[in-house]
């Protein structure tokens, strides 16, 4: 099972402050963890939503909105995405996720579980989307 840990964005991470050193050590404490343990998948910061853009859909047609975004609640700041076997240990791992924004600091993170292609239904789509993920490895 995979799940991503999703570090939501704040405006201190919006305003494109780099993170304190102490929280760097932390981090990279925590993702040595994952990866001596075999969990994990990948992790990364995010620039501010102001280097960003969003593509809104509607009605067929595809408008581009450059950032920054004013809800910053529905921003992310950064990921890990880790590989378990079950939601469990999906829970730990998150219970020692380093303060998103230091000891002191207000923050939060989001977990969710990732779609994995067992979850549909077999279908011509998803057989070539399993053909591509194997074409990948």
């Amino acid at each position: 099972m995979r799940f991503m840990i999703m570090v939501r964005a704040n405006a201190r991470s919006e305003s494109g402050a780099m993170p304190e050193a102490g929280w760097l050590a932390a981090m990279a404490a925590y993702h040595d963890e994952l990866s001596r343990s075999g969990v994990l998948l990948d992790a990364n910061g995010l620039k501010p939503s102001s280097d960003g853009w969003r593509v809104r859909y509607s009605r067929g047609t595809r408008t581009i909105v450059d950032g920054p975004f004013a809800e910053t609640k529905e921003l992310i700041a950064g990921y890990t995405l880790i590989q378990v076997r079950s939601r469990e240990e999906a829970l730990e791992w998150a219970r020692r996720f380093p303060a998103p924004f230091g000891e002191t600091g207000d923050g939060e993170i989001e977990v969710r579980p990732l779609l994995e292609l067992e979850d549909f239904e077999p279908s011509d789509a998803i057989k070539r989307l399993r053909e591509l993920e194997a074409s990948r490895r």
